[in-house]
């Protein structure tokens, strides 16, 4: 179980009066923490970490190739883990290669002392997700992966598994997202339905039963409704956008006319929503799976979606939903329409400063079918 932080200042309390006393930390409050220590760092934070409700976390010095993924549990550090699982030790202040199949251990350059109310969640950057690159976060004594309990106070892991992809990474390479969360704030459909009507999260009718449906569209721009990820391809550098050929990649997927698509075992799809999405400024929303049983693919590895997404005061006008699809154990037919996950909702403690899409290198603000920031366009 996670200790008590020893950091407890006023602050901490001071900060939800101000607003509302449950929800997720805005960048604002982000910054507050990183000058009180409660977020602390090998090296300065830099200003582009910090997003409107989340901190990008940034690979440290060095990595372990790991023979199998882990948990360490509740009576173990990660660093106890590695001691016992490692192969072979990487350095990573000149860059290395992490080779697609392979699965790696990274302490992060941040770490946590977080008051006993809040707790972290995480999840793969868009960019990470859209390259196949399963990345999760990993603290002493988890039990689970992404989560970081009330009052952890302790280093931060990366894992780091790229699947379709090898990818070049370095110190300071920022692969994943952290939100913070004071408290447990339920967000019922009621909720969601008013806030539907008053702000229009996706146009016309929304089914909405534990969060906002999202379907697959497969009629497409053009003729063109996604790609899949080539075999044996080339090594995609993390840290530098728009420097690599779509074809050297990526397979296009066109629309067939009875509108469906067929998931071949262990191949890696970018597809789009049919629904264009708009996050509203003070929520925050996450993407998560569909009902397993309505078939054997998972969508969306990078799940957050920030305040202002596809929101048209921040120049976005409504925004399509990435998708990540992998099929598992069979072959599988997605259909024009399917359900493929919905979009949960949390309020912030208080309006953020600036929203996605409001210079921040914000990527993906407006778009439809899009790859990763890693291909010239």
């Amino acid at each position: 179980m996670a200790q008590p932080s020893t950091l407890f200042t006023p602050t901490d309390d001071a900060e939800a009066a101000r607003g509302h006393s449950t929800g997720i930390l805005p960048a604002s409050h982000l910054r507050g923490m990183i000058q009180r220590g409660r977020i602390q760092a090998l090296k300065d934070v830099e200003d582009a970490q910090i997003q409107p409700a989340s901190l990008d976390l940034r690979l440290g010095a060095v990595a372990w190739r790991i023979r199998a993924s882990f948990l360490p549990g509740p009576e173990a550090s990660v660093k106890t883990r590695i001691e016992q699982l490692a192969l072979h030790q990487i350095d990573l202040t000149k860059g290395a290669v992490f080779e697609a199949g392979c699965v790696y251990i990274v302490p992060l350059l941040e770490s946590v002392a977080l008051p006993y109310r809040v707790s972290g969640i995480a999840n793969p950057k868009s960019s990470t997700g859209r390259l196949d690159v399963f990345t999760r976060l990993i603290t002493d004594r988890a039990k689970e992966f992404d989560r970081i309990e009330p009052g952890y106070e302790g280093p931060l892991y990366a894992e780091v598994s790229p699947r379709s992809f090898s990818i070049l990474v370095r110190e300071g390479s920022r692969l994943n997202q952290l939100r913070l969360r004071r408290g447990s704030p339920p967000f019922s459909d009621t909720e969601l339905k008013r806030l539907q009507e008053e702000q229009g999260i996706v146009a016309g009718d929304a089914d909405i039963s534990n969060g906002i449906a999202l379907t697959v569209d497969l009629k497409g721009w053009d003729g063109l409704v996604g790609y899949r990820a080539k075999r044996h391809a080339g090594l995609i550098d993390v840290d530098k956008p728009g420097v690599h050929d779509v074809s050297d990649f990526w397979e296009q997927i066109r629309a067939r006319p009875d509108a469906t698509v067929v998931l071949d075992p262990n191949e890696f799809y970018i597809l789009a929503s049919r629904e264009a999405v708009s996050i509203p400024p003070e929520y925050a929303a996450e993407m998560v799976p569909y009902n397993p049983l309505v078939g054997e693919f998972r969508v969306h590895y990078a799940g957050f979606f920030d305040p202002g997404f596809g929101y048209s005061g921040a120049g976005g006008a409504g925004s399509r939903a990435v998708l990540e699809v992998r099929s598992h154990e069979v072959p599988f037919i997605l259909t024009h329409g399917q359900i493929v996950g919905r979009l949960v909702f949390e309020r912030l403690t208080e309006p953020p400063e600036r929203v996605y899409g409001q210079g921040l290198g914000s990527n993906y603000q407006g778009q439809g079918l899009k790859l990763s920031k890693h291909f010239r366009v």
